[in-house]
């Protein structure tokens, strides 16, 4: 930034004209497969298994085709962990669509869209519900990574009624049916009566097969006027439908036996080969024709795979009334050619309905099948997912464990988690525990080649425990003993310099401790508590989710007050569960005031949903107030789209409505409808002197002065009536923002793409013990930027400044090209703004445990990590700690090879 206040950027990208950001043609990559040799097994990929935040995916591998079945948020990062490569991705399948099932798939397709130059896409398969999410998608995904997104099943009219017949979609849908697999759909979509009672179960003949060509449907069209999530309905609503995959394997054939073919009369040939082929050929020798069955041995019916989601008792009584399920039966008393032995069942509903005993009888009627129970068991929520990730939060607490506090899930490692070992052993069950097992991380069970069919636990990760990464570390680094020490005596004096501070010469505390009298120490953190302020980075990496940082998020932790979430990226969630453990995440979400979202950018709100949609269920019957979602006007579009899947619960204002412009309109009107009026003004009077539209005119009016710099790639906002509809939410902000011991939130456009918002936090000033008035703390968050005065001037004399610093400071090209800041320029915005503390985040995954930094410049500066919890109390101390995190990292190199990490560095946004 010069001496004038500008900065290089790349305008057409901030206007969202940028060339590289044009649609791509992503193709479906053609594989040749290998029905003959081919290698097939299921594998159990636990997304959500710690932390229990989403359902877990399940991959169907063959050696030349992968099927995954869910998407649930952190499916990316767990496949980048365990080396499971997303460009052999050929087709997602969705049980039901919602975002404990699909929150993931936003990220993953825009990976796959980013993969090399042409980038690819895949086939996306779910009930007729996923035409909502892509819907909602359309404002943030291109179209071209959304063209094989297929659907099935009935599509529910405005009052929840099917506009379709559905007995149509009673039989299987045939989605594949290749050489190698069959894979069919069930619709389990149960009908609920006004007081919501299950189906009676269906009647009529065993339903007979169709194929995918006169039953699958495109039905991606738009279901005119809005449809309620809350309203009841005889065939339920959006989101309800639920599928039962069947997954059937071709037969393996018989040895072909030589000698048997000579005894017909047959020479060694093209005939051989027809014979294996199942094809019937005429006798060299002999005026007979001969038969495979005349030269084979015994063929033996290819292994069944179901993948059954019944998340509820409704859709119980569904699944138990299905006819086309009798022939998988083993008491099937059908034609006995009809009849099919499952091999494997892979259970990813609840518990609750897994362990009733209609549920557990339903599953002895398929006699010798494995059965593996893969929905939210809490016996393997003390062996991380993430390992790598763990591994450096363990490693970081062990050095400084005021700023990384031991994670979550090390908790749980006392829990008595036998209980799902017991569930199915209990008196009232059926179920022989021998074929019954809880699913674990990466468990495979072998389909092919067939002499190894059953389970296979060779890559199931062993349980960490935190000793045996010590052990590790202190052989590792040796030194990090004393480091802790270091690190462990910065605090204690720290303490005592700051109760004596007035007895110490300026010089000496200059000289020893410069750190301490950086600026003189602020006023607000004068006898702060520490249950006051805490920031926690739940996500520090910038694009997609690596090993060792998730996407963007940092919870702003008020304590007893509740808290914020600024940015949502996917896992976002997870994170918080791993931070504050299981109970203590659930208590975080149930405690939010508000979401601010910076941007549309897919990591910065692809994990909003799932929060959501869990404070809904966690304050269901409670008395509470949707949600506060501040965030640009596009996510608007997105969770308008996304409600008519899933009610959300929330209440939506624009950023652009919490400019310190707007809200001075806000004021000034609130003030002089006061001054006309002796009472509250009624805002449904259109005959005010001061109405809603003409109130949010002039806020509008004040957003960017005519010929300002941010004019020319700022687009003007919706209707008059989106404008109006601001005004109440901008009160309700107030009203929520006071509860919190907030004085104000403060957005401010900065330089990134259209409609890209930092944001401001301050507390209100409190009282001491002494009537000494104390001014509130002040928090600036830079979202994603290249440096700009906007940002200069709002966070003025900061306590906090957390600014995205993505690339290096050799890399100031990139960093233009992309709208982002250099490490250096974050720094500079934090210095001319007169920052008290700042905190780099947002870090490019080229760099994937520490970024490169000069440390000349972080006299008062500390780079973020995922998990770092920042209390206000601890501020002072904050630039020390870096060289002893540094030290943790010194065998690191800066770049990872592998495949995901580079096309998240080709790809960053």
């Amino acid at each position: 930034m010069d001496d004038n206040g500008s900065v290089g950027f790349n305008k057409r990208r901030a206007e969202g004209r940028d060339k590289n950001d044009k649609p791509k043609t992503l193709q479906l990559k053609v594989r040749k497969l290998n029905p003959a040799n081919t290698i097939a097994y299921v594998q159990i990929l636990g997304t959500g298994m710690d932390t229990q935040d989403t359902s877990p995916s399940v991959l169907l591998f063959f050696d030349k085709q992968r099927f995954i079945f869910n998407a649930g948020e952190g499916l990316q990062r767990f496949c980048t962990e365990h080396k499971i490569k997303l460009s052999k991705i050929d087709h997602i399948f969705l049980t039901r669509v919602c975002s404990e099932t699909a929150g993931g798939l936003p990220g993953l397709l825009l990976t796959l869209a980013g993969m090399g130059e042409e980038g690819m896409s895949v086939n996306v398969w779910g009930p007729s519900d996923i035409k909502y999410l892509v819907d909602a998608m359309k404002s943030f995904i291109p179209n071209a990574a959304m063209v094989n997104t297929r659907s099935f099943g009935p599509i529910l009219s405005s009052t929840g009624t099917s506009m379709v017949d559905q007995s149509e979609f009673r039989d299987p849908v045939v989605l594949v049916d290749d050489e190698v697999v069959k894979i069919s759909a069930i619709l389990l979509h149960p009908s609920f009566s006004e007081g919501s009672q299950p189906s009676q179960p269906l009647s009529g003949e065993p339903m007979t097969q169709n194929t995918s060509k006169n039953v699958l449907k495109e039905r991606m069209g738009h279901v005119s006027g809005p449809i309620s999530p809350k309203s009841k309905a005889s065939v339920g609503t959006p989101g309800d439908m639920s599928l039962v995959y069947v997954c059937e394997l071709p037969e393996i054939k018989g040895k072909f036996d030589p000698a048997k073919a000579v005894a017909f009369g047959l020479k060694p040939g093209p005939k051989y080969r027809e014979l294996q082929l199942g094809n019937s050929v005429k006798s060299d020798r002999q005026n007979i024709m001969v038969h495979p069955s005349d030269v084979m041995g015994p063929s033996v019916p290819g292994p069944i795979v179901l993948l059954v989601d019944c998340p509820t008792e409704c859709h119980l009584q569904e699944l138990l009334s299905v006819q086309c399920l009798s022939s998988y039966y083993a008491d099937f008393s059908g034609p006995t050619e009809s009849a099919k032995v499952v091999t494997c069942i892979v259970h990813m509903g609840p518990a609750s309905v897994v362990c009733s005993p209609n549920y557990q009888k339903w599953m002895n009627r398929f006699g010798s099948a494995q059965h593996i129970m893969a929905g939210h068991e809490r016996k393997n929520a003390e062996i991380p997912i993430l390992k790598s990730s763990a591994r450096i939060a363990a490693r970081l607490n062990y050095l400084c464990p005021q700023f990384f506090p031991a994670p979550g899930f090390w908790s749980l490692q006392h829990l008595d988690c036998s209980e799902a070992d017991t569930i199915f052993s209990s008196e009232s069950s059926v179920v022989k525990l021998s074929e019954s097992l809880s699913a674990e991380n990466l468990l495979k069970f072998t389909l092919r080649p067939y002499a190894h069919l059953g389970l296979d636990r060779s890559c199931i990760p062993s349980s960490m425990a935190p000793t045996e990464i010590m052990d590790e570390l202190l052989s590792e680094i040796p030194e990090i003993v004393d480091a802790a020490k270091h690190v462990s005596q910065l605090w204690q004096r720290s303490k005592e310099i700051k109760e004596d501070v007035s007895s110490l010469q300026d010089d000496i505390v200059m000289v020893e401790e410069p750190w301490l009298n950086e600026n003189t120490f602020p006023s607000c953190l004068e006898n702060i508590r520490r249950d006051d302020l805490e920031i926690v980075l739940l996500g520090t990496g910038s694009s997609q989710p690596s090993k060792y940082r998730n996407v963007s998020s940092i919870h702003i932790n008020l304590f007893s007050k509740g808290g914020l979430l600024l940015d949502c990226g996917e896992g976002t969630l997870g994170q918080l569960k791993r931070r504050y453990g299981v109970e203590g995440a659930d208590n975080a979400v149930r405690g939010l005031r508000c979401i601010w979202i910076s941007h549309i950018h897919a990591d910065h709100h692809t994990g909003l949903a799932r929060i959501l949609a869990l404070r809904r269920d966690l304050l269901k019957g409670m008395p509470h107030e949707p949600l506060l979602v501040v965030g640009p006007r596009q996510l608007k579009r997105y969770l308008d789209a996304y409600q008519r899947l899933e009610d959300l619960d929330m209440q939506f204002l624009d950023c652009k409505h919490t400019t310190e412009a707007s809200l001075d309109a806000f004021e000034s009107s609130t003030e002089s409808n006061q001054e006309d009026c002796s009472s509250r003004v009624d805002f449904n009077d259109t005959n005010s002197k001061h109405t809603d539209g003409q109130i949010a005119q002039k806020i509008e009016s004040t957003l960017f002065a005519k010929g300002s710099r941010m004019e020319s790639y700022w687009k003007r906002p919706g209707s008059p009536a989106d404008k109006s509809a601001a005004f109440p939410i901008i009160k309700n902000l107030k009203k929520v923002l006071s509860e919190a011991g907030l004085e104000a939130l403060i957005s401010f456009p900065v330089l990134h793409c259209p409609q890209a918002f930092g944001v401001v936090l301050k507390a209100a000033e409190r009282t001491n013990s002494v009537g000494k008035v104390i001014p509130g703390w002040k928090i600036a968050y830079s979202g994603d930027t290249r440096p700009c005065p906007e940002l200069i001037k709002a966070s003025h004399g900061a306590t906090v400044l957390v600014h995205e610093a993505t690339f290096e400071d050799g890399m100031v090209e990139e960093a233009i090209a992309k709208n982002h800041s250099t490490t250096k320029e974050a720094i500079d915005v934090g210095n001319s703004a007169g920052a008290y503390r700042i905190v780099l985040t947002h870090f490019s995954q080229r760099y994937p445990k520490i970024p490169v930094v000069d440390e000349t410049h972080m006299h008062k500066t500390c780079i973020a990590f995922d998990m770092m919890s920042i209390n206000a109390a601890d501020l002072p101390v904050l630039p020390r700690v870096l060289p002893y995190l540094k030290l943790l990292f010194r065998n690191e190199i800066a770049i990872d090879d592998s495949d995901d990490i580079m096309d998240a560095v080709n790809a960053e946004s």
